[in-house]
């Protein structure tokens, strides 16, 4: 369920501003997306630049577009850890992201997953130093509304989809594109769509979906946004936590 909107010219501005935020040295958490894959094809410029950096990708596709562009890479695993030397920053997207006046408590909380990516994208990004979101207007709300998405373990699909309606949601499987059945993530599980309504509330939503057993992710991001990139078609607004 990958959303739509925004021009690629605001979101090559997001994407740009937030690779011009990394440092030579850096290890770089490399988000998934079109307007992440803006960064990374950045990054990969500067690199030719001179710049030395290393990334830790979040999904398959996100390894094959830096690997592409000449941007050395790292597994978390050889990022994170006893002598390893951390992430310094990720860039992501989002598919959604509560903007509010500010100052309320859901600013800055995000939903993710569209590109089912969104348990290693966590990963990461909860890992990094500094965690930068990449969006353009479209993506702004001043209410989390957008369906959540759930990654779940095959044989708990069903026992999942149970808990969430209990929590006031409607689950959906979510569909391949250009296959027959459903989406399977990197991780070799499926995806529920899960629609609540507006989201008044996502650290608590948050910390349901996370108890409920049988759930390996969930796409709600609380308090990981450092800052907000968000390209327009004149520039670039940041806004901080």
């Amino acid at each position: 369920m990958k959303t739509s909107g925004g021009s690629d010219a605001a979101k090559r501005r997001a994407g740009e501003s937030a690779a011009g935020a990394v440092d030579d040295g850096d290890v770089v958490g490399l988000g998934t997306g079109s307007t992440a894959a803006h960064a990374i094809r950045r990054l990969g410029d500067r690199v030719d630049g001179g710049l030395s950096v290393r990334g830790v990708p979040t999904s398959f596709a996100s390894r094959e577009l830096a690997a592409s562009r000449g941007i050395p890479l790292l597994d978390l695993d050889e990022a994170v850890g006893p002598d390893a030397p951390g992430i310094d920053v990720a860039i992501d997207g989002a598919d959604q992201v509560a903007v509010g006046d500010g100052d309320e408590p859901t600013a800055g909380a995000l939903i993710k997953g569209g590109g089912a990516a969104h348990a290693r994208e966590k990963l990461v990004d909860a890992t990094a130093d500094r965690f930068l979101v990449v969006a353009d207007p479209s993506k702004e709300a001043p209410v989390l509304d957008r369906a959540v998405p759930v990654e779940a373990l095959p044989a708990g699909r069903s026992a999942v989809a149970q808990a969430v309606r209990a929590a006031g949601g409607e689950p959906t499987l979510r569909a391949a594109e250009r296959k027959d059945g459903p989406v399977v993530t990197d991780n070799g599980n499926l995806v529920l769509d899960c629609a609540f309504g507006e989201i008044a509330a996502p650290s608590e939503l948050a910390a349901t979906l996370s108890a409920t057993p049988g759930v390996v992710e969930h796409g709600l991001f609380v308090d990981l946004a450092d800052e907000v990139h968000v390209g327009t078609e004149s520039g670039v607004r940041v806004l901080t936590r």
